[in-house]
């Protein structure tokens, strides 16, 4: 069911909250030890939740919008109470005092908190295998990996483990994973949702999201989470539109850019790029019109990010001194030894390596000729984008060059894992909303994904193109067969 299904069905009496929560406990149980998509089960407090629910509507009470929602949370994000710990073994038993603000917001409108999901350390990753506490696998194939760092909250949707889920995206950590589990995963606008209360990784590229089974849902979690927030600085201050009454309108007229950058990619799969053309060709036979742009610095994303992305981490996670709160090593005689070992021993190989890189790129002597450098790069990429949407109303790309790699393939080449976000990164950049949705499946039977990207703030357009699409191609009816995957 679409979350407006659940709400019709619900208001009639025709489900109950519990119902669904105990559904989705009794799934967990069966499947989750296999795909390994949640750190943290909140079980009773779901139940207890969901009664008051149901406790309302027979009492005639007016619902929220989200009322009796199954969520999961990425677990950067902060929730009162309940354990956040970044898949690390530096916030193990970090329990947090306040609740993020978008949890808050997802509280206040009815949904249910069925547990945190799993993620790349400190959401550093592309497939969820640098969590400390073990890795996250694929539902489609369990020998593969399903993106990252999101990849918990991608998974725990995919196999009907809970309705909807949030994560975060810093150069593609929700729509990789969207791409690769065939769920719907999108990165809204830098500041159009709140950051207050997720655990900073790089503070000018980091943004929540939503994923769902379908566009609408998304839409409907947006609508709730977005919005002006006092505690963030970094939020705008701007009106919310109604992400749901276009949803249904027509594309026709619409102009669609391809960028030619994307699909002349080396690495660009064979399979994916034939599936992502063939979306295209779907948008074009709605209406829309499909022109080709060019973005010449899209391909120089990957390594501005890698410059950007270590250094605000650097800073960010200067915090975890083994002094103030987080993981504090015994083994020392001094403050110096006990920073030393303290981090040595709770953050991960991944963690390290990206704060080291961070590091060296802010050090003196060097500032200017990589991070400065990078900084005046992100302008020209932002620049591109600017100068495509004079011609075209939105962009069209792969989500990812390949579909959902085997576990284990880059343990021992980060700079290939690297590249599986070599398409999404540059959204981030600029800070542009794009979403991820499926488009097909290859030869194995793994999803493909279509990213569409829309200008600033116009996520609204961008749900609309996306939708248009889905109820066009309904490429969910064409999925193998998978138990592990809800039909």
């Amino acid at each position: 069911m679409t979350i407006s299904e659940w709400r019709r069905k619900l208001i009639k009496g025709e489900v109950s909250s519990l119902e669904l929560v105990d559904e989705h406990i009794s799934r967990i149980q069966k499947i989750d030890d296999s795909v390994h998509s949640y750190l943290y089960l909140n079980n009773e407090e779901a139940r207890a939740k969901a009664i008051k629910i149901d406790e309302a509507i027979a009492a005639g009470e007016e619902l929220p919008p989200l009322a009796g929602v199954t969520f999961s949370i990425k677990d950067n994000l902060c929730t009162k109470g309940i354990p956040t710990t970044c898949s690390s073994r530096m916030l193990e038993n970090f329990v947090p005092p306040y609740e993020s603000t978008v949890t808050e917001r997802l509280w206040r409108a009815g949904g249910v908190l069925i547990g945190k999901t799993n993620l790349d350390e400190f959401a550093m990753g592309s497939s969820t295998e640098t969590s400390a506490f073990g890795a996250t696998a694929n539902p489609w194939d369990l020998s593969r990996v399903p993106g990252g760092s999101s990849g918990g909250s991608a998974a725990a949707v995919a196999s009907g483990l809970c309705m909807a889920s949030l994560g975060s995206d810093t150069g593609g950590s929700i729509r990789q994973p969207a791409s690769f589990c065939g769920v719907v995963g999108l990165k809204p606008t830098y500041g159009r949702v709140s950051r207050w209360g997720l655990i900073a990784f790089a503070s000018s590229l980091d943004q929540i999201g939503p994923f769902a089974n379908n566009v609408e849902d998304v839409a409907e979690v947006l609508q709730v989470i977005s919005g002006h927030d006092s505690r963030d600085s970094t939020c705008l201050n701007e009106a919310v539109p109604n992400f749901l009454k276009n949803l249904t309108t027509s594309i026709s007229g619409l102009r669609v850019g391809l960028i030619k950058e994307c699909f002349d990619q080396n690495g660009l799969d064979s399979e994916v790029k034939e599936s992502t053309l063939k979306a295209a060709d779907a948008l074009q036979s709605l209406g829309a019109e499909l022109v080709e742009v060019s973005c010449p610095r899209f391909v120089d994303g990957i390594s501005t990010y890698y410059l950007i992305a270590p250094s605000e981490a650097s800073a960010n996670l200067a915090r975890y001194d083994g002094v103030k709160y987080g993981y504090r090593s015994d083994n020392a005689d001094n403050l110096f030894d006990m920073t030393t070992f303290s981090r040595a021993d709770g953050f991960g190989s991944e963690v390290q390596r990206r704060i080291l890189i961070g590091t060296y790129a802010l050090s003196a002597g060097y500032g200017d000729a990589y991070y400065k450098k990078a900084q005046q790069v992100r302008t020209l990429i932002r620049q591109d984008f600017q100068n495509a949407f004079k011609s075209v109303d939105i962009l069209l790309t792969p989500t990812s060059p390949t579909t959902a790699f085997k576990t284990g393939a880059h343990k021992d080449d980060p700079l290939q894992m690297y590249l599986s976000d070599l398409l999404t990164i540059p959204a981030n950049l600029a800070g542009l909303p794009s979403i991820s949705l499926p488009c097909g499946f290859d030869k194995s039977g793994l999803p493909i994904g279509l990213q569409l990207i829309a200008n600033v703030l116009d996520e609204a357009r961008l749900l609309q193109v996306a939708h248009q699409y889905e109820e066009y191609a309904e490429v969910m009816k064409s999925a193998p067969k998978n138990d592990l995957i809800p039909s």
